[in-house]
């Protein structure tokens, strides 16, 4: 079996075994702590740019079925796990995980001692890594990894989003909504298609007039990665949204942008939240829902809490208290910071989709 290499920024060094493609590629690591739907996670466009690990101990164990995505192709960086299980028990899957890294050239490593990583990065921080099954010298990864860019600060929405507008849903349905496409996943569209509505999916960069055009009914914000700080067209497109006093919906990314467009700053967390089991507290219920998460950016907490007339937080989490959702006061506009759609995960949060196509009623 061949080797690999783990470089983290810090300098910490792992060893393990090659998997996936031979190579070397670098990125910012993340951990999620979900126990299924890993096909999923890989293809979801919010962790471009992002090196992977997974907590749980057997990935590839029920292989890969060509329409379990999330987007058009693998959307990670690379790959950590403990157990790469290329035999597969699933009668129903098209290939190994091994085949389908290949496929998509994608560079990963395990036999890692994932808890031990896991709790450093909960230690340490968020930071960049490196994995690479060409070379062990430290010297040359090194300088490699100096070289790539923190995720402070970079804006990846361009880099994800469709190219050209398209269509989804029943164009005869009574609700039309603009989609931003900064990033977006599919399953969030399944869920407004399946409430039969009309989909128009903009690429992030186009112009208020001519998403206005289209005469949609509401305006919805996308999930997607990188730095919201960075994204300042989208900013400006979302004060046209709201000047026009149509309804507007954001999930993750998109709660970040709403922010932004109304003054709230935000603030890169610490190591983000990844998984399919976070605990969330809806304020306006009371009730607790267990969520999907995965982003590594924030609204910051103490500018929701001091601008009373103009927003509220509706929902925060209940492992640090981060707000988790926020409902502007002034305008027909809410967002949440994890994904209602879940997929993978629980379906607890459903229920914003209708929220929102109440809104539209």
């Amino acid at each position: 079996m061949d080797k690999a290499i783990l470089l983290l920024e810090d300098g910490t060094v792992f060893h393990g075994r090659a998997a996936g493609k031979k190579g070397t590629t670098t990125g910012e690591i993340c951990f999620n702590t979900g126990m299924t739907g890993y096909q999923e996670i890989f293809t979801d466009p919010s962790y471009f740019g992002q090196i992977l690990v997974a907590t749980n101990v057997h990935i590839g164990n029920y292989g890969i079925k060509n329409d379990e995505v999330e987007s058009e192709g693998i959307k990670i960086a690379g790959f950590i796990c403990r157990n790469f299980n290329v035999p597969y028990s699933r009668a129903t899957a098209d290939k190994s995980i091994q085949d389908y890294f290949e496929d998509e050239n994608l560079v990963a490593i395990d036999d890692i001692d994932t808890r031990a990583l896991v709790q450093h990065i909960r230690t340490r921080g968020a930071m960049n890594c490196l994995i690479s099954s060409e070379t062990d010298d430290l010297a040359v990864l090194k300088k490699r990894l100096a070289e790539t860019p923190p995720m402070a600060g970079l804006e990846l929405s361009s880099q994800v989003t469709t190219s050209t507008p398209y269509y989804m849903g029943n164009p005869d349905a009574p609700r039309r909504i603009a989609v931003v496409d900064l990033g977006v996943k599919k399953n969030i569209l399944r869920c407004f298609a399946e409430r039969n509505c009309y989909l128009k999916v903009f690429p992030a960069r186009t112009s208020f007039s001519e998403i206005k055009a289209w005469n949609p009914n509401g305006y919805f914000l996308s999930n997607g990665p990188g730095d919201p700080a960075s994204m300042d067209y989208a900013v400006d497109l979302t004060k046209k949204m709201l000047d026009d006093e149509r309804p507007l919906f954001g999930i993750c990314l998109g709660q970040q942008i709403l922010a932004r467009a109304v003054g709230l700053p935000t603030y890169k967390l610490h190591h983000g939240h990844r998984g399919i089991n976070h605990p969330v507290k809806n304020l306006q219920t009371g009730r607790g829902e267990i969520t999907s998460q995965n982003h590594g950016f924030g609204v910051l907490e103490e500018a929701v809490y001091d601008s009373p007339s103009l927003v509220e937080p509706t929902h925060i989490n209940l492992n640090d208290n981060t707000v988790e959702g926020i409902r502007l006061k002034n305008k027909p506009a809410f967002s949440v910071q994890y994904h209602p759609e879940a997929s993978p995960g629980p379906h607890d949060a459903r229920y914003l989709f209708d929220q929102f196509l109440d809104m539209l009623s």
